[in-house]
C-alpha cells in the first residue's frame, strides 16, 4: 500500500513480520519447532503444539498451564473456523519460494520493531529487511522479547511507536 498510494501513506511500521522470509528459513523453522508441517505450528492442535508455539513466540517462559486451559484456547483461536484458516496459511506465499519477496524500497520513513530473541523470524531476517526496504528505514532492537515484543513489552513497544509517528527520534 505504502509503494502504491506514497502520497496517503506518510510512515511505514513492520513489527516482526518476515516479509522477506525464504524457503529456507521456514524449513529451519520447522526444524527449531520440531514439526514436520507449518500447520502443526502456526494452527495447533494439541497442548503440546500450542506450548512450541508459545516457547517460540515468547522469551520469558510462561508459568506451566495445565493442558485443559490451552485446550481452551486452541478451541476458540484456532478450532473455530479451522478450514478457512488452513486455506490462509496454505495460500500464504511467504517462505515458499528460494528467495525473498521482490521487496522495493520504500519513500516514507519506515520503522521496523522486531524482538531480539525472535525464533519465528530471526533477528538476521530484520536486519536483512531493513537493508532492502532502504535508506529511510531504521530497525528497533528490543531487549528481552522475541516474536510479540508488543505483548511482552506493552509500554516499551508504544514508546518507540509513538516516538516515530510523532517524529522524534530520527
Amino acid at each position: 500500500m505504502a509503494a502504491m498510494w506514497p502520497e496517503r501513506v506518510e510512515k511505514v511500521v513492520i513489527a516482526s513480520s518476515g516479509v522477506n522470509m525464504t524457503r529456507r528459513d521456514n524449513q529451519e523453522l520447522l526444524k527449531r519447532a520440531k514439526m514436520e508441517q507449518i500447520e502443526e505450528l502456526m494452527l495447533p492442535i494439541t497442548a503440546a503444539q500450542l506450548r512450541r508455539l508459545i516457547g517460540l513466540s515468547i522469551f520469558r517462559r510462561p508459568y506451566y498451564m495445565p493442558d485443559f486451559i490451552l485446550n481452551d484456547f486452541i478451541d476458540k483461536l484456532y478450532c473455530e473456523n479451522r478450514k478457512e484458516k488452513l486455506e490462509l496459511l496454505k495460500g500464504l506465499k511467504l517462505g515458499q519460494d528460494e528467495t525473498a519477496a521482490n521487496i522495493s524500497p520504500l519513500s516514507q520513513e519506515v520503522l521496523i520493531v522486531w524482538g531480539e530473541h525472535d525464533q519465528i523470524f530471526l533477528l538476521e531476517k530484520a536486519i536483512e529487511l531493513n537493508k532492502l526496504i532502504g535508506k529511510r528505514s531504521r530497525l528497533e532492537v528490543m531487549k528481552n522479547a522475541s516474536h510479540v515484543p508488543q505483548l511482552e513489552d506493552a509500554a516499551h513497544f508504544n514508546n518507540i511507536l509513538n516516538s516515530f509517528l510523532h517524529g522524534h527520534g530520527r
